[in-house]
């Protein structure tokens, strides 16, 4: 009997493990460094538009939580990496940000709102197997790479806030249920 409930255990850590860093055949680590700093898959979420898979989302913290305003309330590093499945065009991704402003801060000061024009002036073209990372770190902003190049950095934690938003807000483009999924809950 205590032979049967260790397999069963032991099949149910491993596949709990297995979960938590893949979703939609794309496997994202477990943890991510953010300049030294110590960070750990929150959750998975996969963005689709109509029936099309567009990217498995991860969001990476300090530590686990479920909520989203404790999130954004706390200044401390963090990490969104997109993963893309479909390929988006250089105007899309200008398009899903200035929507995700949008819908998601209220009035936004002149800085965010000029942060993310430089922001779409960074985005290029996203392919299938392509990664879009923005890794913000207190006192230095958002710093954002694609597909392993870093393109900049956005200062503020109004702006990595304004990000993050896009898809923890009020209004996250991708829906509640990826919402919910990045929380992990």
């Amino acid at each position: 009997m205590r032979t049967r409930l260790a397999a069963l255990l032991a099949l149910f850590l491993t596949a709990s493990a297995a979960w938590a860093g893949t979703l939609a055949g794309v496997t994202l680590p477990d943890k991510a460094d953010a300049d030294g700093q110590a960070l750990v898959l929150n959750g998975l979420g996969l963005r689709t538009k109509l029936i099309i898979k567009v990217y498995v989302g991860g969001l990476y913290l300090p530590q686990k939580e479920k909520s989203a305003q404790k999130v954004l309330g706390t200044d401390a590093p963090r990490r969104m990496v997109l993963h893309f499945i479909y390929d988006v065009s250089k105007d899309q991704m200008c398009d899903a940000w200035d929507e995700g402003l949008e819908a998601n801060t209220p009035n936004p000061s002149a800085e965010v709102t000029k942060n993310f024009k430089t922001l779409c002036t960074w985005m290029d073209g996203v392919g299938k197997g392509q990664q879009l990372a923005l890794t913000y770190l207190p006192g230095q902003g958002t710093r954002v790479e694609i597909a392993g190049k870093v393109k900049g950095t956005l200062p503020g934690k109004p702006t990595a806030d304004a990000i993050l938003a896009t898809w923890i807000g009020s209004d996250p483009a991708p829906g509640a249920d990826f919402k919910k999924a990045i929380l992990g809950s």
